[in-house]
């Protein structure tokens, strides 16, 4: 019997897993901030009700108190981990009850926080849910399926050796398929500048329904607009049959002085909504309304992810979803 495939993100969801900011160290100036732009995150997929269950994940007695203060609507699962990166460090689900966990060595050795390693493990117990362990790094933001057996990656990632030294593409694929059931890889090259996941998919590329892949279009002054175009490409070459759209790109996004990987790529698809980070670029309204085309029977909302960005992330990092 072939390995079961993960469900696409717009199928229906039972619930998500919103990791909360509960560390002042790491987030300091903005860790309220950030905590409201969460909470904001949380309601819109919620929907007052009619989206999915939500289950805000807080790290220890004084975030689950804060996360139960912003989300009222929420239920608050209080497991320790090192940052809120929950796509990454949580497992993959195949359906309501049946998960694969994967290694995770902070992102190749960047960030070794206490509890990332195994919340994913911690999460699918609380949740009756049975992962099975995969004996190799694998993040769930490294990879995008569209639910047929087909799924996106960047090399600059996936053949990193930080993360399994000596995988080629060739092993890489087979273990695609062993433990999450993928027939066909499409290889992406590189992921946006200065992102410390080295490339993640989910900021470059994203399925947005079966055969069909969202990437953005380079502005002017955009620092990844060879990055997108070479994206673009590699799809096209790598399966003709497949139908590329492009979107809006927020351009160049600046903190601190320095480039920071910010992308309209890094939405979340939910039962009744579509949520899409905004960043004050000129192309906001324009990315939420591409994207409203693209879903046409959900909502797209866009709202602010400054503040969570500064962590490294945006909406579709910090959740993961359980299948209906």
């Amino acid at each position: 019997m072939e390995p079961r495939v993960p469900p696409a993100e717009w199928s229906a969801h039972e619930a998500v897993w919103i990791g909360f900011p509960s560390h002042p160290e790491l987030w300091e100036d903005d860790l309220a901030p950030a905590r409201a732009e969460v909470a904001a995150f949380a309601a819109a997929v919620d929907a007052e009700g009619r989206g999915e269950r939500v289950l805000l994940v807080a790290a220890d007695a004084e975030a689950v108190a804060a996360a139960r203060a912003a989300c009222p609507f929420a239920k608050i699962v209080q497991q320790p981990f090192g940052d809120i990166w929950l796509r990454d460090t949580g497992p993959i689900l195949l359906s309501r009850r049946e998960a694969r966990r994967f290694g995770f060595n902070g992102w190749g050795g960047k960030y070794d926080l206490p509890g990332d390693d195994d919340i994913g493990a911690r999460l699918a117990m609380d949740a009756g849910i049975e992962a099975l362990p995969a004996d190799w790094i694998l993040e769930g933001g490294a990879i995008d399926g569209d639910g047929t057996g087909r799924v996106v990656t960047t090399e600059q990632c996936l053949l990193n050796p930080n993360r399994n030294p000596g995988a080629g593409r060739t092993a890489i694929e087979a273990r695609l398929y062993e433990d999450l059931g993928f027939t066909q890889v499409i290889w992406l090259g590189d992921g946006l500048l200065n992102d410390h996941t080295d490339g993640h998919v989910d900021n470059l590329a994203r399925f947005v329904a079966p055969g069909r892949l969202a990437i953005p279009e380079g502005t002017d002054n955009d620092p990844n607009w060879r990055v997108y175009q070479a994206a673009a490409e590699a799809a096209r070459r790598a399966d003709p049959t497949l139908e590329v759209v492009r979107v809006p790109s927020p351009g160049r996004i600046l903190h601190d002085e320095e480039i920071v990987p910010a992308s309209y790529m890094n939405f979340y698809i939910g039962n009744a909504a579509v949520v899409v980070p905004q960043y004050g670029a000129p192309n906001d309204a324009a990315a939420v309304a591409a994207f409203q085309a693209l879903f046409p029977d959900r909502k797209v909302v866009g709202l602010r992810a400054d503040h969570i960005l500064t962590g490294g992330g945006s909406f579709h990092c910090i959740s993961q979803q359980i299948p209906a």
